[in-house]
């Protein structure tokens, strides 16, 4: 029996173990129908998003006239030039093609990531950002259907398909109609890089988050640069986050006292 017991504290070995709290276990199984709900959602989203430049509401020669305003709209803001900042990267071929694989590649593997981050490690919050992602992104696809003709399509603002100079253009895949690639307005890009850093900077705490904000500052610069994007486009897919974030909390404020 000596055998037994603690001679430090008088306490029998393993009682320790049996007041200690029991790690609660992640019952993934029961995950699985929510998981596999949102994997099909965010992927119809992001399949109906590359798409729906072939769907305009509106005669494509509009986009033309359309780009045109945005462009003169800038320059009466006074806004920096696209086509300035593009000649910047012109005579760079690695920075060129550097600024085309950003601009095809980081948007949705980035954003993916940071779901399936806050779905594993930050549940309470998940439904919260996965939200936001599925209402911006279902708001600017309708808008979308109102076609805008990118810098690239419009020879007198002097700018330079970037992408397609060094075969890169991710419209290739889609067809050689100019139809297909007209939706500019707002940037999904931006968009969804914004929502990637405000949620890391938000719910990690990690003093290296603040490294998130480098992802939209980085896609603001590449869409322009490629001339895929105004600097309105950008700018109108944070006033739509803004929008879509005030009417949220505004309609959870109201529901509020209701459940209580």
């Amino acid at each position: 029996m000596a055998a037994d017991v603690c001679t430090s504290c008088g306490r029998a070995f393993g009682e320790g173990l049996a007041l200690a709290p029991a790690r609660p276990q992640r019952r993934v199984s029961r995950d699985w129908p929510m998981i596999l709900r949102d994997f099909i959602v965010l992927n119809i989203l992001f399949i109906v998003w590359r798409v729906v430049g072939r769907v305009s509401l509106f005669h494509e020669a509009g986009a033309f006239g359309r780009g045109r305003w945005v462009w003169n709209l800038e320059r009466a803001l006074h806004l920096p030039s696209e086509a300035t900042l593009q000649r910047q990267v012109l005579s760079h071929v690695t920075l060129s093609k550097i600024c085309n694989g950003y601009y095809e590649y980081a948007h949705a593997p980035l954003l993916a990531a940071t779901l399936i981050w806050l779905l594993w490690r930050h549940r309470d919050v998940y439904p919260r950002w996965r939200n936001l992602v599925v209402v911006f992104t279902g708001v600017s696809l309708l808008i979308g259907l109102l076609p805008v003709a990118p810098p690239r399509l419009i020879p007198s603002f002097g700018m330079v398909d970037l992408a397609d100079r060094y075969h890169q253009s991710v419209y290739s895949a889609l067809g050689k109609g100019i139809t297909d690639q007209l939706s500019s307005i707002p940037s999904v890009h931006v968009g969804w890089a914004v929502i990637v850093a405000a949620a890391i900077i938000s719910v990690s705490t990690s003093r290296w988050r603040w490294l998130a904000v480098l992802h939209p500052i980085l896609t603001s610069y590449v869409i322009v640069v490629t001339a895929n994007h105004y600097w309105l486009d950008g700018i109108a897919a944070l006033v739509l986050l803004a929008v879509i974030v005030v009417v949220r909390d505004r309609w959870q404020a109201r529901l509020l006292p209701l459940s209580q």
